[in-house]
């Protein structure tokens, strides 16, 4: 395939750009410098000369917190930024392939949120982000994660590396549980729904749900020193509050893709460990 990339200088777009190119695909890797996707001539431009099979689409504003007190900032890179990408695809025949996030749900279901659950997002990000599935039309590959960690980029695992060798105690919220996903993984994932062309909402996360509490306490223990050192506190309890609000429950059902006969992707305690080894080497 000829696959165009966007948000390649972030931690999942460098995976997929990595993955494409790894499969032999022929890869062009748009960062922010090289192409903004809020610039509607900049991506009709884009993509009408390079004219790829496929656009994965991985651009986003994701600071959580500074979506809540920026709206318009955050539908503009989230939402309408789809908007563009999408009608540069109807127009060469490109499948778009978008990246959403388990913050469409308001958490309060008590089991995993399968993709036919109806989304209520509570935070200003979710809302963009919900906004930018709609413009992203029923032809695109939508695929929703969760809590994404890689070697590239700031995520939990490097936080928690960071701040594990500059203090003897940690503490993490434990009522809000979700599925680590990790872009050695995530990063295929997405390139075969580029292949296939498959339409539609994929939810798509390693398995094994936890608490950001236990997650810490994994990523502790792989570090060699004692997962105890890591203390559980209440969301409520937070100080500062966080000015956005989480959902409780983020676990993800990947019910299209197991109904699909697909590989589920792995237990996450699997990369997890493998990217402790890289982190370390």
């Amino acid at each position: 395939m000829r696959v165009l990339v966007t948000g390649a200088g972030g931690q999942l777009g460098h995976d997929v750009v990595a993955a494409c190119g790894g499969a032999g695909d022929e890869v062009v890797a748009a960062d922010r410098a090289r192409l903004d996707v809020t610039d509607r001539d900049e991506v009709l431009g884009a993509i009408t000369t390079l004219r790829p099979d496929a656009v994965i689409h991985c651009a986003a504003w994701t600071a959580v917190d500074a979506c809540e007190s920026d709206p318009e900032r955050a539908f503009a890179a989230n939402a309408l930024a789809v908007r563009w990408v999408r009608d540069a695809c109807d127009r060469t025949g490109a499948h778009l392939v978008h990246v959403s996030t388990d913050y469409v749900f308001d958490g309060t279901l008590d089991r995993p949120y399968h993709e036919w659950d109806a989304p209520n997002p509570t935070s200003v990000y979710g809302r963009s982000k919900l906004a930018g599935e709609a413009e992203a039309g029923p032809g695109a590959s939508i695929a929703r994660t969760s809590w994404v960690c890689g070697l590239h980029g700031s995520n939990m695992v490097h936080t928690v590396v960071r701040l594990s060798a500059e203090r003897d105690s940690l503490t993490f919220v434990d009522d809000q549980r979700g599925c680590p996903t990790f872009t050695a993984d995530l990063a295929p994932a997405l390139r075969r729904l580029a292949v296939d062309r498959r339409s539609g909402v994929h939810h798509l996360t390693n398995g094994g749900a936890v608490s950001w509490f236990e997650f810490v306490r994994e990523i502790v223990a792989g570090l060699g020193r004692d997962p105890d050192m890591v203390q559980p506190i209440s969301t409520a309890d937070l100080d500062p509050p966080r000015p956005a609000p989480r959902p409780a429950n983020s676990v993800l059902d990947n019910a299209v893709w197991r109904l699909a006969g697909l590989p589920a992707l792995r237990h996450h305690t699997a990369p997890l460990t493998e990217l402790l080894t890289e982190l370390s080497a």
